[in-house]
């Protein structure tokens, strides 16, 4: 892919909109970049445009970006009907990825993530596993830092792993991960995508450029599996929490058992997982099998999973308060993530549920809040509407802003109760994201 001397608009000023920038210019290409936000806002991205080695175009944003243009890079968050994206579609200007770009200059064998819940665990365990077997590894994407400044380096790792949104794979072409795995899929970004089929379909579309020398890593527990192995080129091994497989891992009484391709059976102790709840063991599951497609060998895989500790803002205890245990799962910001959280905890729940909707099926949420939920409290742009679904399911009070919505928890959680924050919204009605709400969270914790 030759851009030298071509005119490339990149949309969105973020971390990977200046990383885009900064790999284009360092190609030959001319850039031209823009944002929603006022150029007043840009801050530290303005400074980081103005040190490359071809300082780029900063238009105004709007449709006359395209003027010229040959190739547009959107960043990850911008949606697909935004109206420039429109405007380049309807002049047949190439939309590409930031992740697709990477990847037409990628020499590393690439392990991709996706999911709607715990891609970022699996990719950040994928990393520590592979890291205690004595490999180098790139681990970013989705999380850390995005591929394309990996690419724009000397590209030394002996793996890249990835964790990849719906967002990074919406304008993929010709992406070809060597291991691609596809966690689980519940409804979510229905705001973005439009709908849960296309939801789905671009979640199952980080398989499509695979072939026969490939592997596909998929959840044998999903409904819809069964009829898409029968679409996959790729080699195909599956993981299981509530049954046995063929071929892949499953879960056995005190152990997790891995069926090898060619039917050679080893086995892990249960015992070396830290992290709560059954949905992790199906995520160390999911990192095994592709920690064995690496090369890794099964006693640096225990000692990578022991080692593991899980990651923040994810079900992660914060302190403990008059008998009282508070729970930051402020990267919960769907309502699978949600189930996933209440189905770790046998005390009785304070829940806090809330933020900006992305249009979530919380009616989903209600037996398990019925069975888990003592408090029920919303906060945040959402709470109307989520009161509307599920308000009354159990007792039920909403509040502003999240701050009021911890003193309330404060107040009505008893000796031997959880106060779990898990939103199952996103954070930007309040918060710059799930980390900044977290942070936040456990602060306010740790000062009642």
């Amino acid at each position: 892919m030759n851009l030298r001397n071509k005119k490339v608009a990149v949309i969105g000023i973020g971390k990977t909109g200046v990383a885009t920038a900064r790999f284009l210019t360092g190609l030959g290409a001319a850039v031209a970049v823009t944002d929603e936000k006022p150029i007043t806002a840009w801050g530290e991205a303005l400074s980081e445009l103005k040190k490359l080695r071809s300082e780029p175009a900063i238009v105004s944003y709007g449709p006359e970006i395209l003027a010229g243009v040959d190739l547009v890079v959107p960043s990850p968050g911008v949606y697909p009907s935004n109206p420039i994206l429109l405007e380049a579609i309807r002049r047949e200007i190439p939309i590409v990825s930031e992740l697709e770009l990477a990847s037409r200059f990628l020499k590393t064998p690439l392990v991709a993530i996706t999911g709607t819940n715990g891609k970022t665990t699996v990719t950040t365990l994928i990393g520590e596993i592979l890291r205690a077997a004595g490999k180098r590894v790139f681990v970013g994407g989705n999380i850390g830092d995005p591929l394309i400044g990996y690419v724009d380096g000397p590209q030394e790792a002996a793996w890249a792993v990835i964790e990849v949104s719906t967002f990074q794979l919406q304008w993929i072409r010709d992406f070809h991960p060597a291991i691609a795995l596809l966690l689980n899929i519940t409804s979510d970004h229905i705001d973005y995508h439009g709908s849960f089929a296309a939801y789905r379909q671009i979640k199952e579309s980080i398989f499509s450029r695979q072939s026969g020398s490939d592997l596909a890593i998929l959840n044998a527990d999903e409904a819809s599996t069964g009829s898409l192995i029968g679409r996959l080129r790729a080699r195909v091994e599956c993981f299981s929490s509530s049954t046995t497989v063929a071929r892949g891992m499953f879960l056995e009484g005190e152990k997790l058992v891995r069926v090898s391709p060619d039917g050679d059976r080893e086995g892990y102790p249960l015992a070396m997982i830290r992290i709560p709840g059954r949905h992790n063991i199906e995520n160390v599951m999911a990192a095994i099998l592709t920690a064995r497609a690496c090369g890794c060998a099964p006693r640096d895989i225990i000692r990578g999973v022991e080692g593991f500790r899980g990651i923040s803002h994810r079900i992660e205890f914060v302190e403990e308060k008059n008998g009282v245990r508070f729970y930051d799962d402020s990267k919960g910001t769907n309502v699978g993530a949600v189930m996933r959280a209440l189905e770790c905890f046998s005390q009785p729940v304070v829940l806090l549920l809330g933020g900006r909707d992305k249009e979530g099926d919380f009616e989903t949420l209600s037996p398990l809040i019925r069975d888990r939920v003592r408090e029920l409290i919303l906060f945040g742009e959402a709470r109307e509407t989520i009161n509307r679904l599920i308000g009354g399911v159990v007792h039920t009070q909403s509040t502003t802003t999240m701050k009021e919505a911890v003193a309330m928890a404060r107040n009505l959680a008893s000796h031997g109760d959880v106060v779990l924050l898990s939103p199952g919204c996103a954070s930007f009605d309040e918060f710059a994201d799930y980390k900044a709400r977290g942070r936040a969270f456990q602060e306010l914790v740790r000062t009642l």
